[in-house]
This record gives structure tokens, C-alpha cells and sequence, in this order.
């Protein structure tokens, strides 16, 4: 499986490939790559536009040269994803469509915390697209320049953590998504911090590829 991280840092794309690795154990090999151009953190719909095809380009790259049976988009708006799924002939899967589908299911009422405010919108509209806008309880964000905030752990968590109470508590999500590739380390941490049932999205992409019939 390759992970294409629709962002440019080199450290993000090794965080989460590590996450995927450890997700899917022995089952599959990961390999992560990132794209060559754009923002070191998409923050903005204009960054998330752009980046579909640099995917579309890194994940037929990919595929080309023989050895990937799955692609991994890493970006909680799944830039490329629709383009890869029409073009690439191995099954795609993208972090925030398979987050948003786990922590739905069965009926579930479900939130986003996230550090990107600009991005709002466009998490609205995907969760509209996915047809779950009737279980989505909304969105809280954290506060300061995302990608100043993903520098300082300590800050992010804290700020993440009350993010997510304020979903269950004020709006009555029962689970919560947590909305970044990049803050894949903060979802695996506030599993241990917060009562809600925290979606983190690179696993719950991971999850996903393992139940597909992939040769």
C-alpha cells in the first residue's frame, strides 16, 4: 500500500506512515510519499484544490511502477480521491471519507474537532456529499494558526481535548472525529484522554483497506 500525504512535509508523511504500519501490522507494507509541491499543512480550500493533482499524479506514479495494491490519501479532505478512484485500477481509500463512514455508523451522532477553521465549509459539504449531514453534530476548532499550533504538542492536545468535550457536551456527538492527517499523533493520544470515542483517521482509512478484497 502507498500513503500519498497531499501535504509537503517530509516529517508529516513519516508520522503517518508509521501510524499505518502500526495499524495494519504485518498484513499489508506500507510505503508513504510525499507530494512535491504546495503547503506543509493544508489550511485552506484554495491548498485542498491544488493538492488533488499533485495526488492524482504521486498515486499513478505509484501504480505505475507495479508494486501497489491500495492507495492511502492523507488528508482529512481527501484531495484526489475521486480522481485516483476513476484512474488508478487499485482500490483508494481517503482519511476523512473513512473516518467520517466509522464514526457514523450504526447511527451514530458524530463531531469533527480540528485546527483548521478555514476548512470548515469544506468539511460540512463532504460529510453533505457522504450523505451522514443527518448524524453530523458539528464542528469545533481550536484556536491560533494550525500549523503554529501543530508545532507545540502539549497546546495542541489541550486544545484538541477541549474540541472534543465540547462536541459531546454541548452538541451530543458520541463520537468524535478527530480532522487531520497531520494530527494523527494527537488522535491516538486524546484516545487516552478523553472518554468519548475518539475516530482517528488514518487508522480508520486502514481499517478500511483491510476489509477490501485486495490482491
Amino acid at each position: 500500500m502507498v500513503l500519498i500525504n497531499p501535504n509537503t512535509s517530509t516529517a508529516t508523511t513519516a508520522m503517518m506512515t508509521a501510524i499505518a504500519r502500526r495499524s495494519l501490522g504485518r498484513t499489508r507494507e506500507v510505503r508513504g510519499v510525499t507530494v512535491p509541491r504546495g503547503p506543509r499543512m493544508l489550511t485552506d480550500p484554495a491548498a485542498l484544490l491544488a493538492a488533488a493533482p499533485e495526488v492524482l499524479a504521486e498515486g499513478l506514479r505509484a501504480t505505475a511502477a507495479g508494486d501497489c495494491a491500495a492507495l492511502l490519501v492523507g488528508a482529512f479532505g481527501d484531495p484526489g480521491v475521486a480522481e485516483l478512484r476513476a484512474a488508478a485500477g487499485v482500490p483508494v481509500v481517503g482519511i476523512g471519507e473513512a473516518a467520517l463512514r466509522e464514526a457514523a455508523a450504526d447511527g451514530t451522532p458524530f463531531g469533527v474537532a480540528t485546527t483548521t477553521p478555514l476548512l470548515a465549509d469544506a468539511v460540512t459539504a463532504h460529510v453533505t456529499a457522504l450523505g451522514l449531514l443527518g448524524r453530523y453534530t458539528g464542528i469545533r476548532l481550536t484556536t491560533g494558526e494550525p500549523e503554529q499550533l501543530s508545532a507545540d504538542p502539549a497546546s495542541l492536545l489541550d486544545q484538541l481535548e477541549r474540541a472534543v468535550r465540547a462536541c459531546v457536551e454541548h452538541d451530543g456527538a458520541r463520537a468524535v472525529v478527530i480532522g487531520g492527517g497531520p494530527l494523527g499523533e494527537a488522535a491516538e493520544a486524546l484516545r487516552t484522554r478523553c472518554a468519548a470515542r475518539i475516530i482517528a483517521p488514518i487508522p480508520a482509512a486502514c481499517r478500511a483497506i483491510a476489509r477490501m478484497p485486495i490482491r
